[in-house]
Protein backbone atom coordinates (compact mmCIF):
# COMPACT_ATOMS: atom_id res chain seq x y z
CA UNK A 1 0.00 0.00 0.00
CA UNK A 2 1.77 3.41 -1.44
CA UNK A 3 1.90 6.52 0.98
CA UNK A 4 -0.45 9.05 0.33
CA UNK A 5 1.77 12.14 -0.76
CA UNK A 6 1.20 14.53 2.35
CA UNK A 7 1.11 18.09 0.25
CA UNK A 8 -1.71 18.93 -1.51
CA UNK A 9 -3.14 22.23 -3.95
CA UNK A 10 -3.86 25.25 -2.76
CA UNK A 11 -7.64 25.22 -1.75
CA UNK A 12 -10.49 26.57 -4.03
CA UNK A 13 -12.05 29.50 -3.17
CA UNK A 14 -14.80 29.38 -1.27
CA UNK A 15 -13.92 26.84 0.89
CA UNK A 16 -12.53 28.57 4.02
CA UNK A 17 -9.39 29.44 5.30
CA UNK A 18 -6.61 27.47 3.87
CA UNK A 19 -5.04 24.40 4.95
CA UNK A 20 -2.91 24.81 7.57
CA UNK A 21 0.35 22.74 5.19
CA UNK A 22 -0.16 25.94 3.31
CA UNK A 23 1.32 27.92 5.70
CA UNK A 24 3.47 25.47 8.23
CA UNK A 25 5.22 22.25 7.71
CA UNK A 26 3.94 18.84 6.75
CA UNK A 27 6.08 17.65 10.29
CA UNK A 28 4.17 20.37 12.38
CA UNK A 29 0.97 19.50 11.31
CA UNK A 30 1.88 15.39 11.73
CA UNK A 31 2.69 16.26 15.50
CA UNK A 32 -0.33 18.33 15.81
CA UNK A 33 -2.34 15.03 14.53
CA UNK A 34 -0.54 12.94 16.99
CA UNK A 35 -0.82 15.73 20.05
CA UNK A 36 -4.82 15.86 19.61
CA UNK A 37 -5.18 11.91 19.48
CA UNK A 38 -3.17 11.27 22.35
CA UNK A 39 -6.68 11.48 24.75
CA UNK A 40 -8.13 8.74 22.25
CA UNK A 41 -4.50 6.69 21.81
CA UNK A 42 -4.86 6.48 25.87
CA UNK A 43 -8.25 5.08 25.49
CA UNK A 44 -7.43 2.40 23.20
CA UNK A 45 -5.07 1.23 25.32
CA UNK A 46 -7.18 -0.88 27.83
CA UNK A 47 -9.74 -2.59 25.28
CA UNK A 48 -6.85 -3.16 23.31
CA UNK A 49 -5.22 -5.04 25.90
CA UNK A 50 -9.01 -6.84 26.32
CA UNK A 51 -8.99 -7.78 23.05
CA UNK A 52 -5.23 -9.17 22.85
CA UNK A 53 -6.25 -11.39 26.55
CA UNK A 54 -9.95 -12.92 24.66
CA UNK A 55 -7.85 -13.95 20.98
CA UNK A 56 -5.59 -16.01 23.55
CA UNK A 57 -8.17 -17.66 25.30
CA UNK A 58 -9.75 -18.71 22.01
CA UNK A 59 -6.73 -20.24 21.23
CA UNK A 60 -5.04 -17.68 18.67
CA UNK A 61 -1.38 -16.91 19.16
CA UNK A 62 0.57 -13.93 20.37
CA UNK A 63 1.65 -13.43 17.06
CA UNK A 64 -1.67 -14.02 15.33
CA UNK A 65 -3.56 -11.22 17.34
CA UNK A 66 -1.64 -8.40 16.03
CA UNK A 67 -1.79 -9.98 12.55
CA UNK A 68 -5.30 -9.58 12.64
CA UNK A 69 -5.74 -6.41 14.18
CA UNK A 70 -3.12 -4.95 11.78
CA UNK A 71 -5.16 -6.27 8.32
CA UNK A 72 -8.60 -5.45 10.12
CA UNK A 73 -8.10 -2.39 11.74
CA UNK A 74 -11.86 -2.24 13.19
CA UNK A 75 -12.16 -3.40 17.15
CA UNK A 76 -15.86 -3.93 17.21
CA UNK A 77 -15.93 -6.33 14.48
CA UNK A 78 -12.88 -8.09 16.15
CA UNK A 79 -14.51 -8.44 19.10
CA UNK A 80 -17.37 -9.62 17.47
CA UNK A 81 -15.13 -12.15 15.69
CA UNK A 82 -13.36 -13.40 18.72
CA UNK A 83 -17.04 -13.98 20.44
CA UNK A 84 -17.85 -16.10 17.46
CA UNK A 85 -14.88 -17.92 17.55
CA UNK A 86 -15.37 -21.62 18.01
CA UNK A 87 -12.47 -24.72 16.71
CA UNK A 88 -13.27 -25.12 13.96
CA UNK A 89 -14.57 -21.66 13.25
CA UNK A 90 -17.63 -21.17 11.37
CA UNK A 91 -16.42 -18.43 8.52
CA UNK A 92 -19.18 -17.51 6.67
CA UNK A 93 -21.22 -16.53 9.78
CA UNK A 94 -18.32 -14.57 11.34
CA UNK A 95 -17.80 -12.82 7.60
CA UNK A 96 -21.34 -11.89 7.89
CA UNK A 97 -21.35 -10.47 11.21
CA UNK A 98 -17.90 -8.69 11.02
CA UNK A 99 -19.81 -6.76 7.70
CA UNK A 100 -22.65 -5.93 9.59
CA UNK A 101 -20.55 -4.67 12.37
CA UNK A 102 -18.11 -2.62 10.01
CA UNK A 103 -21.26 -1.85 7.87
CA UNK A 104 -20.96 1.61 9.19
CA UNK A 105 -18.00 2.46 7.90
CA UNK A 106 -19.82 2.75 4.28
CA UNK A 107 -21.63 5.54 5.62
CA UNK A 108 -18.42 7.32 7.55
CA UNK A 109 -16.87 7.05 4.03
CA UNK A 110 -19.54 8.85 2.21
CA UNK A 111 -19.95 11.45 4.99
CA UNK A 112 -15.72 12.03 4.71
CA UNK A 113 -15.08 11.77 0.74
CA UNK A 114 -16.18 15.93 0.61
CA UNK A 115 -12.98 16.83 2.29
CA UNK A 116 -11.21 14.70 0.27
CA UNK A 117 -12.16 15.70 -2.88
CA UNK A 118 -8.77 17.58 -3.44
CA UNK A 119 -6.93 13.95 -3.22
CA UNK A 120 -6.43 11.65 -5.93
CA UNK A 121 -7.80 7.72 -5.54
CA UNK A 122 -4.72 6.64 -5.12
CA UNK A 123 -4.14 8.97 -1.68
CA UNK A 124 -7.18 8.66 -0.09
CA UNK A 125 -7.56 4.85 -0.38
CA UNK A 126 -4.78 4.20 2.29
CA UNK A 127 -6.93 7.35 4.09
CA UNK A 128 -9.78 5.69 4.57
CA UNK A 129 -7.94 1.96 5.43
CA UNK A 130 -6.35 3.78 8.48
CA UNK A 131 -10.06 5.25 8.97
CA UNK A 132 -11.87 4.20 12.37
CA UNK A 133 -14.39 5.65 14.38
CA UNK A 134 -11.79 8.14 16.25
CA UNK A 135 -9.99 9.31 13.82
CA UNK A 136 -12.64 10.14 11.58
CA UNK A 137 -14.75 12.09 14.25
CA UNK A 138 -11.23 14.02 14.81
CA UNK A 139 -10.38 14.36 11.03
CA UNK A 140 -14.02 16.01 10.48
CA UNK A 141 -14.17 17.92 13.30
CA UNK A 142 -10.57 19.18 12.43
CA UNK A 143 -12.08 20.61 9.40
CA UNK A 144 -15.15 22.07 10.66
CA UNK A 145 -12.66 23.90 13.63
CA UNK A 146 -10.49 25.29 10.49
CA UNK A 147 -13.64 26.17 8.71
CA UNK A 148 -12.58 24.40 5.49
CA UNK A 149 -13.84 21.52 3.30
CA UNK A 150 -9.75 20.37 3.06
CA UNK A 151 -8.79 17.65 5.17
CA UNK A 152 -4.96 18.15 6.54
CA UNK A 153 -3.67 15.18 5.24
CA UNK A 154 -0.32 15.24 7.64
CA UNK A 155 -2.74 15.85 10.40
CA UNK A 156 -4.73 13.10 9.56
CA UNK A 157 -2.00 10.62 9.42
CA UNK A 158 -1.06 11.53 13.00
CA UNK A 159 -4.02 11.11 14.17
CA UNK A 160 -4.49 7.87 12.29
CA UNK A 161 -1.06 6.24 12.41
CA UNK A 162 -1.12 7.18 16.09
CA UNK A 163 -4.49 5.16 16.88
CA UNK A 164 -3.29 2.01 14.41
CA UNK A 165 0.10 1.28 15.87
CA UNK A 166 -1.42 1.94 19.62
CA UNK A 167 -3.95 -0.69 18.49
CA UNK A 168 -1.61 -3.23 17.00
CA UNK A 169 1.14 -3.24 19.30
CA UNK A 170 -1.37 -3.65 22.71
CA UNK A 171 -3.47 -6.04 21.18
CA UNK A 172 -0.13 -8.02 20.86
CA UNK A 173 0.77 -7.23 24.21
CA UNK A 174 -2.79 -8.02 25.79
CA UNK A 175 -1.90 -11.71 24.44
CA UNK A 176 0.85 -11.88 25.73
CA UNK A 177 0.53 -10.57 29.24
CA UNK A 178 -2.85 -11.58 29.29
CA UNK A 179 -2.84 -15.57 30.27
CA UNK A 180 -0.33 -14.17 33.23
CA UNK A 181 -2.89 -11.55 34.75
CA UNK A 182 -6.17 -13.50 34.12
CA UNK A 183 -9.26 -12.17 33.07
CA UNK A 184 -8.45 -8.36 32.31
CA UNK A 185 -11.91 -7.21 32.63
CA UNK A 186 -12.32 -7.76 36.30
CA UNK A 187 -10.03 -4.90 36.35
CA UNK A 188 -12.77 -2.38 34.28
CA UNK A 189 -10.44 -2.29 31.35
CA UNK A 190 -13.83 -3.02 29.14
CA UNK A 191 -15.42 -0.05 30.01
CA UNK A 192 -12.70 2.26 28.19
CA UNK A 193 -14.62 1.35 24.80
CA UNK A 194 -17.50 3.14 26.20
CA UNK A 195 -15.97 6.38 27.47
CA UNK A 196 -13.91 6.74 24.46
CA UNK A 197 -17.33 6.90 22.11
CA UNK A 198 -19.00 9.19 24.89
CA UNK A 199 -15.78 11.36 24.41
CA UNK A 200 -16.16 11.60 20.36
CA UNK A 201 -20.48 12.31 21.13
CA UNK A 202 -19.61 15.33 22.85
CA UNK A 203 -16.95 16.63 20.77
CA UNK A 204 -19.10 16.01 17.70
CA UNK A 205 -21.93 17.60 19.84
CA UNK A 206 -23.86 20.65 17.71
CA UNK A 207 -26.88 20.70 19.21
CA UNK A 208 -30.52 18.86 19.96
CA UNK A 209 -31.74 19.55 16.82
CA UNK A 210 -29.44 17.61 14.94
CA UNK A 211 -28.99 14.47 17.10
CA UNK A 212 -32.65 13.28 16.28
CA UNK A 213 -31.59 10.31 13.87
CA UNK A 214 -28.90 9.32 16.25
CA UNK A 215 -31.84 9.04 18.74
CA UNK A 216 -33.82 7.11 16.35
CA UNK A 217 -31.01 4.93 15.26
CA UNK A 218 -30.16 4.39 19.22
CA UNK A 219 -33.70 3.14 19.67
CA UNK A 220 -34.00 1.00 16.72
CA UNK A 221 -30.58 -0.44 17.31
CA UNK A 222 -32.13 -1.36 21.11
CA UNK A 223 -34.54 -3.40 19.93
CA UNK A 224 -33.54 -4.80 17.41
CA UNK A 225 -30.22 -6.44 20.11
CA UNK A 226 -33.06 -7.44 22.23
CA UNK A 227 -35.25 -9.51 19.46
CA UNK A 228 -32.69 -10.89 16.87
CA UNK A 229 -29.69 -13.01 17.60
CA UNK A 230 -26.14 -11.64 16.33
CA UNK A 231 -25.77 -8.27 14.52
CA UNK A 232 -28.21 -7.34 12.85
CA UNK A 233 -28.97 -4.27 15.26
CA UNK A 234 -25.70 -2.63 13.84
CA UNK A 235 -27.21 -2.91 10.50
CA UNK A 236 -30.82 -2.04 11.67
CA UNK A 237 -29.54 0.91 13.92
CA UNK A 238 -27.62 2.15 10.86
CA UNK A 239 -30.11 2.01 8.00
CA UNK A 240 -32.92 3.66 10.63
CA UNK A 241 -30.17 6.61 11.42
CA UNK A 242 -29.94 7.17 7.58
CA UNK A 243 -33.50 7.13 7.00
CA UNK A 244 -34.50 9.62 10.09
CA UNK A 245 -31.32 11.78 9.07
CA UNK A 246 -33.03 11.97 5.31
CA UNK A 247 -36.52 13.11 7.01
CA UNK A 248 -35.36 15.72 8.98
CA UNK A 249 -32.75 17.05 6.32
CA UNK A 250 -35.92 17.66 4.12
CA UNK A 251 -37.81 19.43 6.67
Amino acid sequence: MSTPNLSSPAPASGHGQDCPQDSASNKSEFWRGMKTSLPMTLGFVPFALVLGAQAVQKGFTVLQVPLMTGVNFAGGSEFTAISLWTSPPHLLLIVAMTFLVNSRHIIMGAAFMPFMRHLSKKQALPLLFLMCDEAWAIGITDCQKRKTMRLSVPFYLGVALCLYSTWVLFTGIGAAVGPLIGDVEQYGFDMAFTAVFLVLLKGMWRGITLCWPWFVSLIVAGILYHLLPGAWYVAGGTLAGIVAALFWGKR
